[in-house]
Order: structure tokens, then sequence, then C-alpha cells
């Protein structure tokens, strides 16, 4: 199996977060389980953490090198985003305004991922969404 972490369900992980439910918890530990997170989710992030929206706790290294490393040590892959993914978003109706979550929308579409994600309003687009 493979899934897509929204961002907010990544950075819950890492900070074993309550608010990350034990389904969605159960598939990213799960070893026969393929993590996923979207290049998108990463820009995000460093756009957050840039303008100090985005303060990752107990960090002592630097932004970049705390994300590099929960990647390794959560045997996290990055889903790069490509040109379709991209033109991809313009045929989505717009029922979600946020344009992160749109590019995961497409990239779960495209790629047949399932997406662990909070975020309801992506049921509207069909993905499958695990939480």
């Amino acid at each position: 199996m493979q899934v897509l972490l929204d961002t907010h369900a990544f950075l819950w992980f890492i900070q074993n977060d309550p608010h990350l439910s034990a389904v969605a918890r159960d598939s990213i530990e799960d070893e026969a389980t393929d993590v996923f997170l979207s290049a998108a989710s990463l820009w995000e992030m460093a756009i957050k953490h840039s303008i100090g929206k985005l303060n990752l706790i107990n960090v002592t290294d630097s932004f970049s090198s705390h994300v590099h490393h929960q990647l390794l040590v959560n045997e996290i892959e990055i889903l790069d985003i490509s040109t379709t993914h991209v033109l991809g978003v313009a045929s989505l109706p717009m029922l979600h305004h946020d344009p992160f979550d749109r590019l995961l929308v497409v990239q779960s579409h495209l790629e047949r991922i399932p997406i662990i994600s909070f975020d309801a309003l992506l049921d509207d687009y069909g993905v499958e969404r695990i939480w």
C-alpha cells in the first residue's frame, strides 16, 4: 500500500501530536506501507517556517536538517511535482481554495495514492482519504 501525507499529517506524525488519528498513525507506521510526502508540502512548510508561522518543537538543528532527518528516520519518500500534476490543478473545480491541497488532490488522483488528511473537504474531489 502507498499513502500520501497531507502537510499537517506529516507534522503531527513527527511531533507525536494526539491530533493525528490512530488509523492514520497505524497506516504510516505499517511496514508494508510506502509513505510519501509531496514536494508541495515541503514548499508549504518552508514558506510557513520562513514567515514565522511554523516552529517545530524541540528543534536544535536548522529547519532543513530537521525535516531531512525526519524523512530519513521515518522512511518517508518525496513525491516530486511533475508538469502533469501542476497542469492538472487547472481542471479541478474550485471546491478547496488552498493551492497546496489542490495539488495534493491531483497527485493523489494521478498517482492513485490515498491521502492521509484530517481535511474532509478533500472528499468532495473523490480522493481516497484515510483518517
